[in-house]
């Protein structure tokens, strides 16, 4: 048994190099990679002019990957930059989250939606937790790398620095498979804006608009306001759906007036550099779950 699992491992490794994909091998039933760090390197070998990390050393020659998966059954890594992939990853909740949290799949659809685009079609890999990996051909003369609930909650991306954990390979919490073997399509030109690096100008001052309701509410809004418009860059959008949230159940207890709500934070988030409709969905969405969820106050 032991055997089979060993061949089939290599063999999922080079059939992965033969779509010119460069793998490297990860730990036994693990995600991490299974090559030495830097601190330990012996300068040896492929590391003899100086230590070469993983995308370095993630190779599509099949001697080289037939010598590496024929010393243990290690999982499979694919370095996305170096292969010429940008991966989405919809992620599945944490197991301590919200009931009702929505997975990536779920959000990514609704980031689909709001761009007025059909979820595109393209090879899928379902990971071990039940989440998602669409593999999408890198734009040329672009070099994009990793982001982190950029685009989403629950969506991240690989490009270079990245590397995705391929099918054929299984860990405790399940194996990794191809959902959907459709050929790799291009990057949509609408996922290439988002996640292209932009120059945004220092955001301007906002006037706040006059809020009527409770003190406690009025103070939760102009806090979470400001963390809105002083957010990272390429946080905006992720700090604009915590901010909405957390002054949600001041709605749902009827210290402050909605309307006035959307409008505080629509002028927070585009201040901050957000366009007019990705404010207006992401308010729309945070405020709707964190009314729907919020707690008594007396229990909150």
């Amino acid at each position: 048994m032991t055997h089979d699992r060993d061949t089939a491992l290599l063999c999922a490794a080079l059939r992965a190099a033969e779509h010119g994909w460069h793998v490297f091998p990860l730990r036994p039933g693990d995600k991490r990679p299974a090559l030495h760090g830097e601190s330990v390197c012996p300068l040896l070998g492929d590391c003899a002019g100086g230590h070469r990390k993983w995308e370095d050393r993630a190779t599509t020659d099949p001697d080289r990957i037939r010598r590496a998966w024929a010393d243990r059954p290690f999982n499979i890594g694919i370095a996305t930059g170096p292969s010429g992939l940008v991966v989405v990853d919809l992620d599945m909740p944490k197991p301590n989250s919200s009931t009702d949290t929505p997975c990536g799949v779920t959000t990514f659809k609704a980031l689909c939606e709001r761009a007025g685009q059909p979820v595109p079609r393209t090879r899928t890999i379902r990971t071990a937790s039940g989440g998602q990996h669409l593999h999408f051909a890198a734009p040329s003369g672009v070099r994009l790398g990793n982001t982190a609930g950029t685009l989403a909650p629950l969506v991240d991306t690989r490009a270079w620095g990245g590397y995705i954990v391929a099918a054929g390979s299984t860990t405790p919490a399940g194996s990794y498979e191809v959902a959907d073997p459709a050929a790799v399509a291009p990057l949509p030109g609408w996922l290439l804006s988002l996640l292209q690096p932009t120059r945004r100008a220092p955001a301007g001052p906002m006037v706040a608009p006059v809020v009527s309701g409770s003190r406690a509410g009025r103070a939760a809004l102009e806090r979470e306001c400001n963390r809105v418009i002083a957010a990272p860059e390429r946080r905006g959008n992720n700090t604009l759906n915590r901010s909405a949230f957390k002054v949600g159940r001041f709605v749902a207890w009827g210290d402050l007036d909605r309307h006035e709500v959307e409008a505080a934070f629509q002028g927070a988030g585009e201040a901050r550099g957000l366009t007019a409709a990705e404010c207006r969905a992401t308010i729309r969405s945070a405020l709707d779950s964190s009314i729907r969820t919020a707690r008594p106050r007396e229990t909150a």
